[in-house]
C-alpha cells in the first residue's frame, strides 16, 4: 500500500531480515533494545498469513525476545501486535524494567514515573547482532 509507512520503507536500524520479515531496532531512548518485528509485505492480521508464515513469524519474535533477555536482561518483556495506527502485520517486542517510566503499565500509557531511562549496554547493536544470528542463523538477505 503506498501510504502504508511499513511498506514504503524498510523500518530504522535493521538487525536481520530474511524473506519474510525484517527485525529492526527502534531509537527510544526510554526503551533502550526496542525491536520490531515487521512482515515485508502489506498484511492486516495474523490469521491473514499461511500457517507456516505465522509459524515463521513466531519462531523470529521469540528469537528477539530471547536475544533481548540475554542482551538487556529486562525485567520483562512485552509482546504486542496492535496495527491500530498502522495495519500492517507487526510485533513491538519490548525489554522493561521495574524502574521504567511506564512500569507496569503500557509503554504507550501515561509515565507513572519521572527519572533516567535504563542503561543500554555500550555494545548493544553487536551484541544483538550476534545473539539473533546465534538463534536465526545469518540473514540470507
Amino acid at each position: 500500500m503506498s501510504n502504508c509507512p511499513l511498506c514504503g520503507t524498510a523500518g530504522q536500524d535493521i538487525l536481520w531480515r530474511d524473506g519474510l520479515c525484517r527485525v529492526v531496532l527502534v531509537d527510544d531512548v526510554d526503551y533502550p533494545g526496542f525491536c520490531r518485528v515487521i512482515l515485508n509485505r502489506h498484511v492486516r492480521e495474523m490469521s491473514d498469513l499461511a500457517e507456516d508464515d505465522r509459524h515463521r513469524l513466531m519462531t523470529v519474535v521469540f528469537a528477539v525476545e530471547a536475544a533481548l533477555r540475554e542482551v538487556v536482561r529486562p525485567d520483562k518483556v512485552n509482546l504486542a501486535s496492535l496495527g491500530n495506527m498502522v495495519p500492517h502485520l507487526h510485533w513491538h517486542v519490548i525489554p522493561r524494567h521495574a524502574g521504567d517510566r511506564h512500569f507496569p503499565d503500557a509503554i504507550w500509557a501515561a509515565p507513572r514515573h519521572s527519572g533516567a531511562p535504563p542503561a543500554a549496554p555500550a555494545d548493544l547493536r553487536p551484541r544483538l547482532l550476534v545473539a539473533l544470528a546465534r538463534r536465526l542463523g545469518p540473514p540470507p538477505i
